[in-house]
């Protein structure tokens, strides 16, 4: 059966292009020019990709991607953002989008950048090569991941990850007093083919990096200027 994706885009001629291409490359198109019904859309029915665009009336593609995430919906969401709108990528993958394509566009883009998410969301959950996977917990410190329910507890408490948080976090404990690159966590966690670059990565790793430390400084995710990230315990030893 052909994957199902979602457009909520409310400008007709780019609705019409999306729609159209993604059709010509197989893929099943249901397209929505409003944001409360594209929200509704995601809801009731089951897409494997969602193209989601920022400007939309009735609900903004931020509103509609933080109300999917807090209802525990994790279909991938690609995020579509105007030429030089940093903030506005920096926003959405805050939000828990997988990825985003900078209008103007070209179709071998959009097409380039759709089937690369569908392949790493649709894969395995063994993206990572994940030594330790067979041991029912990894432990550094006070932290406790279960690398097998994708849960992590920090001092007891259950600290809340988006798959890709989980990922890094899952890496960089299992490499004691290793420094590991911005360009390795790009490529084991999104994947060689990933478009995006490693601003990604920055994001991710500043909200791991905040939920960890909440309220807590036992367990911490240190910064090495120009390389890279590690993972450290309050003990001053390598984690």
């Amino acid at each position: 059966m052909p994957q199902k994706i979602l457009v909520i885009e409310d400008e007709p001629t780019l609705a019409r292009l999306l729609s159209y291409n993604l059709t010509q490359e197989g893929y099943e198109t249901k397209v929505v020019d409003h944001g409360s019904d594209g929200l509704q859309a995601a809801l009731q029915h089951q897409f494997d990709l969602i193209v989601l665009d920022i400007m939309l009336p009735g609900m903004n593609g931020f509103e509609i991607l933080s109300k999917l995430r807090q209802k525990g919906n994790k279909t991938p969401v690609i995020i579509l953002t105007a030429r030089n709108a940093e903030e506005e990528v920096v926003q959405g993958l805050k939000y828990g989008a997988d990825d985003y394509i900078t209008k103007p566009f070209g179709v071998a883009e959009l097409l380039a950048r759709v089937s690369a998410v569908l392949r790493r969301t649709t894969a395995d959950d063994g993206l990572l090569d994940k030594p330790g996977s067979g041991e029912k917990v990894i432990t550094a410190g006070d932290l406790y991941i279960y690398p097998e329910k994708y849960e992590v507890l920090l001092g007891g408490e259950s600290i809340p990850l988006r798959p890709k948080e989980f990922e890094v976090l899952l890496y960089l404990v299992q490499r004691p007093g290793v420094v590991v690159t911005r360009d390795d966590l790009m490529n084991i966690v999104w994947g060689f083919d990933y478009i995006g670059g490693q601003r990604t990565v920055d994001v991710h790793v500043s909200s791991l990096r905040k939920k960890l430390e909440m309220n807590q400084q036992s367990v911490q995710i240190e910064s090495i200027r120009g390389v890279g990230y590690k993972l450290v315990t309050s003990t001053g030893k390598k984690a």
